[in-house]
């Protein structure tokens, strides 16, 4: 697609006349300067008759249409209009630099539920649309099923067309090669810059990498250096942030020790100042401080929920089972944290301070 140099009003122009969108538009890839705008088109719709009197299915056949934009400002609201779109234009904001003020969003899990993911969506708009949306995984309840897609953009629709998102692979996408080519990803691992934050996002599962437990090993080897370059590369930043879809504790009694490899890099997280980290998998809200660093499962976007039935002694802050999204603020060295639950109350606040060396 075209390079577009771009003004603060934006209109793009379709190829084609009158495209039959199936998701989106929606923002990815953003930093200061640059942006990616994409949607999915439907080319077909494919109608699937079980046996019996069983109610028919509609599965799309679409394609990711993009468009990537260089040459923008920072910390400035672009509009945008991708004709065939309802609901008019669309908009996101560029990366903030230096000590500019911003804020995020961070929740996950949205699969299964799509009445309490809309609910959720509705909360997070209600709360005041953030600059990005940082998802801890599982937007869907299968990545190769396309249909969720579409489902999952009309209900994001509201929050989406006014914000960027940064999504982590959860082991409900599968690995799926619709979420790279919806994300605009070559690898499921990547980092970014806003303000005077930086933000590492990794694949932790790594059990849909491959069959073969020795190409596993050798991605997991991979990224995990990846991650360590790359937190030894920004630790000028006054905010250090890693998002992953699986949790290194737990307060779901039957959950405990499943992902011992996220655990094996609480080290790494030490050495390196991380300020917090989030999470999904776990469908309820988890908060743990140890050694300093701040730990907070949001995994509850719409997925059945878990009990928290046995917190993790000496490190544990605040757990619920509660749907919820968490809220970040930042304002130069201090960072406010609400999470808010479905029904709109603060469940959990406290401030993040900067950890710069």
């Amino acid at each position: 697609m075209k390079k577009l140099l771009l003004f603060p009003l934006l209109c793009l122009l379709a190829l084609a006349s009158d495209p039959k969108l199936a998701g989106g538009p929606y923002v990815v890839n953003v930093t200061s300067k640059t942006a990616t705008i994409a949607w999915l088109v439907s080319d077909n719709d494919v109608l699937v008759q079980p046996p019996g009197n069983a109610t028919a299915l509609h599965s799309p056949a679409f394609h990711v249409e993009k468009t990537t934009l260089t040459g923008l400002t920072p910390n400035t609201r672009y509009d945008y209009e991708v004709p065939g779109a309802q609901g008019g234009k669309a908009s996101f904001k560029t990366a903030a630099t230096g000590q500019t003020p911003f804020r995020f969003v961070a929740y996950g899990d949205n699969r299964t539920r799509p009445a309490v993911h809309q609910r959720i969506v509705d909360g997070i708009v209600a709360h005041g649309v953030p600059d990005f949306v940082l998802q801890t995984g599982d937007l869907v309840a299968d990545g190769d099923d396309s249909s969720l897609w579409t489902t999952f953009f009309n209900i994001e629709k509201d929050l989406l067309r006014q914000t960027a998102i940064f999504p982590a692979l959860g082991n409900h996408e599968h690995n799926s090669r619709e979420f790279y080519d919806i994300f605009q990803r070559d690898k499921p691992y990547y980092s970014f810059d806003w303000g005077n934050a930086h933000f590492a996002v990794i694949d932790s599962d790594i059990a849909n990498v491959s069959k073969i437990e020795s190409v596993r090993t050798a991605f997991w080897e991979e990224q995990t250096h990846w991650l360590e370059e790359d937190l030894k590369a920004h630790q000028s930043a006054d905010y250090r942030f890693v998002a992953a879809h699986h949790p290194p504790f737990t307060a779901v009694a039957s959950r405990q020790g499943d992902n011992p490899h996220i655990t094996a890099l609480t080290p790494m997280l030490d050495k390196y100042n991380i300020t917090a980290c989030f999470f999904g998998h776990d469908h309820n809200y988890q908060h743990y401080l140890k050694n300093g660093i701040h730990y907070l499962v949001s995994g509850g976007g719409g997925a059945p929920l878990y009990d928290v039935d046995k917190p993790p002694v000496g490190i544990t802050v605040k757990v619920a089972s509660v749907e919820n999204f968490v809220a970040v603020g930042v304002e130069g060295k201090t960072a406010h944290v609400q999470v808010i639950t479905i029904d709109g109350k603060v469940l959990d606040e406290f401030d993040l301070h900067a950890t710069a060396k």
